[in-house]
């Protein structure tokens, strides 16, 4: 049965053309690689677990068969490359397409496998058998000495097998899923709630209108607009203009708004409903997140995750809801002398947060990989707490992080917004913001510059002008990733900015149950995502790492995986649904900058190193004790271990085995790809200019009348999931901005 979602959401036949720049050539070599990653294999080659269902053992043996270079994986694979990735990736991956498309480039890329006894001599790329591409690939994933033509194959390994397991057909199915045991979440049996869009009476959706629909559409809302022909833009006044719906936009925007302000937001990403949301990964991907969902530092160690939709990272979040530890706030206070994390006011802003996001400390049912989390604990006597989260106690959804479908988790698109909305605030989405508008300042205060607010542009080609959006004050809450190239591209100077980067790395352990002979009943894929947690450490004051679940859907599952052979791949692919994933994450000393939008440089301490590792054995020891037969982690050489029948020593001498090594650009044998799902500190908050990039009200140290709210301005990483301190942070912030408003009305 054919099932209904959003069209951005659907996957399923393109409605353009492909419009990547690679020929002919490149394009057989790059099929070519597809191949090899994602080969057809003999189904007696394959171990995968017995099943009885008929239709099953038929799409596994179909699933054996097939390969990488069936349209359209490798066109998409291109499609992604040319618009996805940064400048240096995109130019490194053509060089390495070019250099196979030809006989003397092979030879150089492959030595003597690409040799034939007969005329030519030297195959091309493409006219090597699968076997020895393969070897080549093998080889380049090994390759400790040229790393930057093994990124180069890293990224194309991660983007071939991610494209094959994502690609849906016109019913919205991918035919790897059934052998995988995989089916998306239809959320059968879920409450049937109001078919409706509760942000609809304050929002105008940019990619929806043209130029001579627009104005109208602005000044229904309640906009003041004019359009200047000097300046080729429309011109808008409002109180307060927000940069970003998020955690920290959503909240600033409904505490601003119910104060009487008017208030508009703006928003590059689409706005979507419960009933929009297909729980496919690829589309949802694509439109949910911060470039596809396929975003990494510049060097390739860590891959990151950052929303990009209405609601930012909060519609597609984890639902985990962690009150700031108290530590972290008593240091915060203490050592970086920012008194309001430790004053009544944060502590009833966390209060009022959790209320309105509907947050529970308890959970009905868990999932398959947090009951193995908390069977694993039990067992070894270690202690798993239960995460609060924003919804209710019986939310058992799997799919959370391409959107709720049920409706059930509270995200800032169904709370702080719909706040902001019924208040009189303005959504307008498909906007991204440019610059700040800012002049010379000629009041008595002691910022060099003054905000007027912002310049923005739609995503859509049929919207030619520009939006000049005039407000009292400005809010940047676009995230620790966009915030800092937003002010640095408005001509901001302040040190900081981009600076202070924390990410929270995570390394992931998995453990493979086999179905019959495992207590622990579902899939892998089934249940809240983070439902419980083990920390690693003595007490709140010494937490080395959290360990939690991860939410990986087909194709994150096989691009994250290490690849040892195309045979490999497919047999732990087939083990997809049973496979729990743990991950090991710290709360990092080491930081990172961001230098200009999409370009992430990080630098992991050794302390943070030494944690991650500690964590990470931590999780394959719970893995092992909840009934694993094999467990390993994500160390490209495939590092594993089989459990059945070990000694102590055994299991001893691998975890002592186990590290936390270099990203694939390092001069290192056995290389490991790190992750982030939260990003915080990068426009800091700090007591002089000399400490960080605001104010304690979260004003810039350079322009008065522009405030960061979002998790930028926190002054180092929180060490748990942070939505709570994020929007708490927001909450103070913005009562801040009102008093301000209020006190330059008064002198006025």
């Amino acid at each position: 049965m054919k099932r209904n979602f959003h069209p951005l959401l659907k996957g399923g036949r393109r409605e353009t053309k492909y419009s990547h720049v690679f020929s002919s050539s490149d394009m057989e070599a790059l099929t070519s690689i597809c191949e090899a990653f994602v080969p057809p294999v003999p189904l007696e080659s394959i171990e995968h677990p017995a099943r009885n269902d008929q239709k099953t053992n038929q799409a596994i043996e179909s699933f054996c068969k097939a390969s990488g270079a069936q349209y359209p994986i490798p066109d998409e694979a291109a499609e992604i490359v040319s618009k996805r990735g940064f400048l240096e990736l995109f130019l490194l991956v053509r060089f390495i397409l070019r250099m196979l498309s030809s006989r003397i480039g092979t030879l150089l890329l492959c030595g003597t496998l690409c040799f034939v006894k007969e005329w030519p001599f030297i195959n091309k790329f493409s006219e090597m058998s699968v076997e020895k591409r393969e070897k080549v690939l093998q080889f380049w994933l090994k390759n400790r000495f040229i790393t930057v033509i093994r990124v180069g194959f890293v990224f194309l390994k991660f983007l071939c097998i991610y494209v094959f397991f994502t690609v849906v057909g016109e019913e919205s199915n991918n035919p790897a899923w059934e052998a995988m045991g995989f089916r998306p979440d239809s959320t059968e049996g879920v409450a049937k709630l109001p078919e409706e869009r509760p942000l609809d009476k304050g929002i105008v959706e940019t990619t929806q209108e043209q130029d001579f629909t627009i104005v109208g559409s602005l000044k229904q809302k309640g906009l003041e607009v004019v359009e200047d022909p000097s300046t080729n833009s429309y011109k808008i006044r409002c109180d307060v203009v927000i940069v970003g719906s998020g955690c920290g936009g959503g909240v600033a925007a409904a505490i601003l708004a119910r104060s009487g302000y008017k208030v508009v937001v703006i928003e590059k990403g689409n706005y979507f409903v419960r009933t929009d949301y297909s729980l496919l990964e690829g589309p949802s991907m694509n439109e949910l997140y911060e470039h596809g969902g396929l975003f990494s530092t510049l060097d390739g160690k860590i891959t990151i995750l950052a929303g990009s939709t209405v609601g930012g990272g909060s519609a597609v979040n984890w639902s985990a809801s962690i009150r700031t530890p108290e530590p972290v706030l008593q240091e915060w206070a203490e050592e970086q002398k920012l008194p309001m994390f430790t004053s009544n006011d944060y502590h009833s802003a966390m209060d009022a947060v959790c209320k309105r996001i509907g947050v529970t400390k308890n959970c009905t049912k868990e999932g398959f990989q947090n009951q193995v989390l908390r069977n694993g604990c039990e067992k070894l006597g270690f202690q798993a707490a239960t995460v609060p989260r924003n919804s209710s106690e019986d939310h058992y959804c799997g799919s959370c992080c391409y959107g709720c479908k049920s409706g059930d988790k509270k995200g800032a698109d169904t709370t702080w917004l719909v706040d902001a909305v019924n208040c009189g605030a303005v959504i307008i989405t498909g906007c991204k913001a440019e610059k700040f508008i800012l002049e010379k300042n000629k009041s008595l205060r002691k910022r060099k510059q003054k905000c007027l607010g912002v310049v923005a542009k739609s995503i859509n080609e049929d919207i030619t002008k520009r939006f000049f959006i005039e407000a009292k004050a400005t809010v940047s809450a676009c995230g620790s990733l966009l915030t800092p190239p937003l002010m640095i591209s408005s001509g901001l100077k302040n040190h900081n900015i981009g600076r202070n980067l924390h990410l929270h790395p995570v390394l992931m352990a998995w453990g493979y149950f086999p179905e019959d002979n495992s207590e622990i009943q579902g899939k892998m894929y089934e249940g809240g995502i983070i439902t419980s947690i083990h920390k690693v450490g003595s007490d709140e004051y010494n937490v080395r790492a959290a360990i939690e679940a991860a939410a990986l859907g087909p194709g994150s599952f096989a691009a994250v995986l290490p690849w040892v052979s195309g045979k490999d791949l497919k047999n732990r692919v087939l083990k997809y649904s049973r496979t729990a994933h743990l991950f090991s994450m710290i709360r990092d000393i080491g930081s990172g900058e961001v230098t200009a939008e999409g370009r992430i440089k990080y630098h992991l301490d050794e302390l943070d190193k030494e944690n991650i590792k500690v964590g990470l054995r931590r999780a394959l020891r719970i893995l092992i004790a909840a009934g694993a037969v094999e467990v390993g982690t994500h160390r490209s050489d495939g590092q594993n271990f089989k459990c059945k029948g070990i000694s102590e020593l055994d299991l001893e001498e691998f975890i002592d085995t186990v590290a936390s090594p270099e990203g694939p650009k390092s001069l290192v044998k056995n290389w490991t790809t790190y992750g982030s799902a939260h990003q915080m500190g990068s426009c800091r908050m700090g007591i002089t200019e000399q400490d960080g990039a605001v104010d304690e009200n979260g004003e810039s140290w350079e322009a008065e009348r522009l405030f960061v709210c979002d998790a930028s301005v926190l002054p180092s990483a929180v060490g748990v999931n942070p939505m709570i301190t994020i929007q708490s942070t927001a909450y103070c912030l913005a009562e801040k901005i009102v008093a301000t408003l209020k006190e330059t009305k008064v002198s006025s």
